[in-house]
């Protein structure tokens, strides 16, 4: 997980967390467990972070900046529709995704992140609904692609379709298949005729 700009005691315990997360479950983790991981005491630990979930909320919070970043870059890319949002979800989806999905917890880590950082979630999702809805609309206003409607309806759709290829898929395999299938039919359906 790229976490440029974050102070490196607060990238240390990030790490540290996921680490400990991947490896024992959320439950099972503790803040000790997370403080030795980090090369630090329990009571510096507390200076940082409040709690675990406090910890788990930066680490959904670090996901959606690195997911952001990598859509923009994906979506900047060169190539058709389909090679252009496969980027872009690619790199929203990326290793954070890959990991969740190797760790034995992963089912687990995926139910916590719901109600541990919901609003995390929610600013995240918007954010990225926001980055492809603004991208479709450029796209359109260049002649590039054809909306079938609203460019926010469409963003909406497609930010759910990942969401569902992420709870639905079995393995990551199968979520990349998902994914290149989903940015071959969109990018597909897009382009003009």
């Amino acid at each position: 997980m790229n976490m440029a700009g974050i102070d490196p005691k607060q990238q240390a315990i990030l790490e540290a967390a996921w680490a400990a997360f991947s490896a024992y479950g959320f439950r099972k983790t503790s803040m000790d467990d997370i403080a030795k991981g980090a090369g630090m005491s329990r009571p510096a630990l507390y200076l940082h972070f409040k709690n675990k979930e406090a910890i788990f909320r930066a680490l959904v919070a670090v996901y959606y900046g690195n997911a952001a970043e990598n859509v923009r870059a994906g979506l900047a890319s060169h190539g058709t529709l389909s090679d252009r949002l496969l980027a872009a979800f690619q790199g929203q989806g990326g290793e954070a995704i890959e990991s969740m999905m190797a760790s034995p917890h992963g089912m687990e880590l995926f139910e916590v992140t719901k109600s541990v950082a919901g609003e995390e979630i929610e600013a995240g999702e918007a954010a990225l609904c926001g980055l492809y809805a603004a991208w479709l609309q450029q796209q359109a206003e260049a002649g590039q692609a054809a909306l079938p409607g609203d460019a926010g309806v469409i963003a909406r759709t497609v930010c759910a379709s990942l969401k569902g290829i992420k709870q639905t898929a079995g393995d990551f395999a199968a979520y990349q298949a998902g994914v290149r299938q989903l940015a071959a039919l969109v990018g597909a359906g897009l382009t003009p005729r």
